[in-house]
């Protein structure tokens, strides 16, 4: 990384770290089951992440951005089943994801490839490319770039952050975003990445941290729910 893109990594890492609405300990459970393309119950989160029900609800009831179907399971926090731009492709299911970046760091924190379709915010000209654990290949086109912000303390993840994160073919079809969101920056798709990078890390460790005992007594969950690849 370049010191523009250290320092970008290090504001935005701030800004997730004050965010009210990111607990990160509960990313990889709920991004993983989120994956599968069905509706999280509460009970299936708990026993996932391994806390009590009433310590997911809590956690939930400072998600104020998280989606919910009828019934009152959860269908999207970042990765959703909701229709957006940002086309998530995994596993045979075709699910969405609430902006650029999250398309860009999902993949090394649930552990799979994903094939991701974008349309670029100024042109509408698609932007496609794999993305693995390991990072984003085969961007097309090669001039991509991704737009980030780093709000202070955002109240709404989503209104604040996510709805400002867009792919565009370059930058240059970027520039008039720009001097409407001084600020902000875009960078190359794989810079982008690194800028997620450390939330990654920090959402796996989290996830390995809160590891306990399974209701079954059989295993611990840092070996049942094995820890994912490092990004």
């Amino acid at each position: 990384m370049d010191t523009d893109t250290q320092k970008m990594a290090a504001r935005f890492t701030d800004t997730v770290n004050r965010a009210p609405g990111v607990k990160l300990w509960l990313l990889h459970p709920l991004l993983t089951l989120l994956a599968a393309g069905e509706p999280v119950a509460v009970d299936q989160l708990a026993d996932r992440a391994g806390r009590t029900a009433d310590e997911i609800r809590q956690a939930l009831a400072d998600m104020p951005d998280t989606e919910y179907d009828t019934d009152g399971r959860i269908i999207g926090n970042g990765l959703t089943q909701n229709p957006t731009p940002h086309r998530y492709e995994t596993g045979g299911r075709t699910l969405y994801t609430w902006c650029a970046l999250d398309t860009l760091v999902f993949p090394a924190i649930i552990g799979h490839t994903a094939q991701v379709t974008s349309p670029c915010w100024a042109t509408g000209e698609p932007v496609r490319l794999t993305v693995t654990p390991d990072g984003p290949t085969h961007v097309e086109p090669a001039t991509a770039v991704v737009s980030l912000v780093t709000p202070d303390a955002p109240a709404s993840v989503r209104v604040s952050f996510c709805n400002q994160v867009h792919f565009f073919t370059s930058a240059d079809a970027a520039k008039d975003w720009l001097a409407e969101h001084p600020g902000a920056q875009v960078l190359p798709v794989a810079d982008a990445f690194e800028v997620g990078r450390p939330v990654v890390e920090k959402a796996l460790a989290d996830g390995t941290a809160t590891a306990t005992n399974t209701t079954d007594g059989d295993c611990q969950r840092s070996r049942c729910n094995s820890p994912l690849p490092s990004a």
